[in-house]
């Protein structure tokens, strides 16, 4: 097998472009003229609001921050001759089942048409929650946890979720564009999935240029939730090209365009790239199902971001996958050739390991941890933590979607040693 080396500037170029273009088009594709996504198009939320409702509840943050992004929200529903019936604060980081509970009250008790939220993966994740919990009258959330339960519990009683319009303010999670809700039991320190497509906001808005503000670890992190969702689909696909190259498409363009993010954070043309990028992530979760990374993610809350916990895995989950994953190995090689060494063998095994230490090599670039050790409050109870977090039925779709798929009685045997070459980063010992 023979990688390429870096393309010559001009190439380089050219075929970046390209990039940008095709995620551009398959966004497209997919969205059909209910989203919003490029550079200064925040004045489109106030359009898209219109066509759900004249009766508004609003979410956003009241941090200085964001008093900018306030004022253009607010200025664009007041154009378009709504009513903003309340406005609330976002919600923590990581979406507390409390503060999930506190937003179905407020939608209970103001009744909007529509809902406007404006923030990132919690928050959209956050109201995605509490529309189920509002309209189906219950504060347990308990039943939906899992895959399509919210569709039949609404068909049985004959409700419909309150429209929405996601205003997305952060590369990574994809959640404005996803059908999945993730929430956390803050007793436990435990994050629990909803997953229905029923749960897609209405219409969506994202300018890239509103994640100038992010600091350079929060860039980064989101980055690297999207490049994971596009990774994990990827591998959990079957004969789907065009889901292919959607995930394919993203990582390629975080690969390439990260690294020059990360030294340039106001870049308005590198901003608009990871957006793209991440956005292809969104559309990815609609395509498939993310894997053993993610699953094991949901277990370290309060170590780090969910995006950075999920980026240290997939490396060690490739090897594990490397039997199943035949010639995608092979394309994931020539995206990362810039940081492999060259190898000639053709066994899955090595050229997994291969890859494995390319990607953590350009996280290493990127000053990104590379071992789940590395993570502030890691410890080997967080290993048992998260094996008896992976056997909870709730999440039996996370191990059916592997390449090599597990069930609850194979868990302990085969994810340890993924868990322990990520704490030490000996990919020998998987």
């Amino acid at each position: 097998m023979r990688y390429t080396g870096y393309m010559d500037d001009y190439r380089r170029k050219v075929f970046v472009d390209q990039k940008i273009q095709k995620a551009q088009q398959l966004i497209r594709g997919y969205k059909k003229g209910n989203y919003r996504f490029g550079t200064h198009c925040l004045d489109q939320t106030g359009k898209f609001a219109a066509q759900l409702g004249s009766d508004v509840l609003l979410v956003i943050s009241s941090s200085e921050w964001a008093k900018p992004l306030r004022k253009t929200i607010q200025a664009s529903l007041k154009e378009n001759r709504l009513h903003c019936k309340k406005v609330l604060d976002t919600p923590l980081p990581d979406t507390p089942i409390s503060a999930v509970k506190k937003m179905a009250d407020a939608i209970e008790k103001i009744q909007p048409q529509c809902m406007v939220c404006v923030g990132g993966g919690s928050a959209i994740d956050c109201a995605k929650a509490a529309n189920i919990a509002a309209t189906l009258h219950t504060g347990d959330l308990e039943p939906f946890f899992g895959a399509e339960k919210v569709r039949p519990a609404l068909e049985k009683d004959a409700k419909s979720l309150v429209p929405m319009v996601a205003v997305q303010t952060n590369a990574g999670s994809g959640s404005h564009l996803s059908k999945n809700a993730v929430v956390t039991d803050m007793d436990q320190m435990q994050k629990k999935l909803i997953s229905d497509p029923c749960l897609v906001p209405d219409r969506a808005v994202f300018d890239y240029t509103v994640t100038q503000s992010l600091n350079q670890q929060l860039t980064i992190d989101g980055a690297l939730d999207g490049f994971s969702h596009c990774l994990e689909i990827y591998y959990s696909l079957k004969d789907d090209a065009h889901a292919q190259q959607v995930c394919l498409t993203g990582i390629s363009i975080i690969v390439d365009y990260l690294p020059l993010l990360a030294k340039d954070l106001t870049n308005e043309a590198y901003r608009k790239a990871i957006g793209l990028a991440t956005d292809l992530g969104g559309y990815a979760l609609m395509l498939g199902n993310t894997s053993g990374a993610h699953l094991n993610s949901f277990s370290m809350v309060g170590m780090a971001t969910h995006g950075r916990a999920c980026a240290i895995l997939n490396p060690y989950y490739t090897v594990f996958y490397a039997p199943a994953l035949g010639d995608k190995l092979h394309k994931l090689a020539h995206i990362f050739s810039r940081y492999m060494d060259h190898t000639k063998s053709k066994d899955p095994r090595k050229i997994a390991e291969a890859l494995a230490r390319a990607m953590l090599s350009f996280y290493q670039s990127l000053g990104f941890p590379t071992t789940l050790g590395q993570l502030e409050g890691f410890s080997p109870d967080t290993i048992e933590k998260a094996l008896e977090a992976a056997k909870n039925p709730q999440l039996e779709m996370k191990l059916k979607s592997m390449p090599q798929p597990l069930d609850i009685q194979s868990v302990d045997c085969c994810m340890r040693p993924v868990l322990e070459a990520a704490r030490t980063g000996k990919l020998e010992i998987i």
